[in-house]
């Protein structure tokens, strides 16, 4: 049986979370990122005794795809969970929220929250970051 696409977001994203750097939190996150032109970039926190220069892993996907051209997302898959742990529901973080607010359609744009295809929610960003302040409000 093929796989949908929501199966494979949370694949990876999965996979992705194996790679975060928690040595402070021991909570571990992992994302998947979709592209328009069907390619997935994927992501995890990367924690700093600093805390400030720490990154989330939806930012760590979205910082790759930009970094080669990419501009335009369809979706993103989070899990989270403490290391070594069960996966449990996380939304992604402020900062995160709006940096998904410069890149993405506020409308349409899809966010898959949950432990697995057959355990989520898709979210669209408006309601995760309702008002939302992107580059349409400083279109002069």
């Amino acid at each position: 049986m093929e796989q949908t696409i929501t199966e494979i977001l949370f694949e990876k994203a999965k996979e992705a979370r194996t790679y975060a750097y928690t040595p402070y939190s021991h909570y571990q996150v992992g994302a998947a990122l979709l592209c328009a032109d069907g390619r997935i970039y994927t992501g995890c926190n990367i924690e700093n005794a600093g805390h400030t220069p720490a990154s989330c892993a939806e930012r760590t996907a979205f910082f790759k795809a930009v970094s080669e051209g990419v501009r335009d997302f369809v979706a993103i898959a989070v899990v989270a969970g403490p290391e070594g742990g069960e996966l449990v529901w996380t939304a992604p973080c402020g900062v995160c929220r709006q940096v998904m607010m410069e890149f993405c359609d506020y409308e349409e744009f899809q966010i898959y929250l949950g432990t697995g295809a057959s355990d989520c929610r898709c979210f669209r960003l408006r309601e995760l970051l309702p008002h939302g302040f992107g580059p349409k409000n400083l279109d002069f």
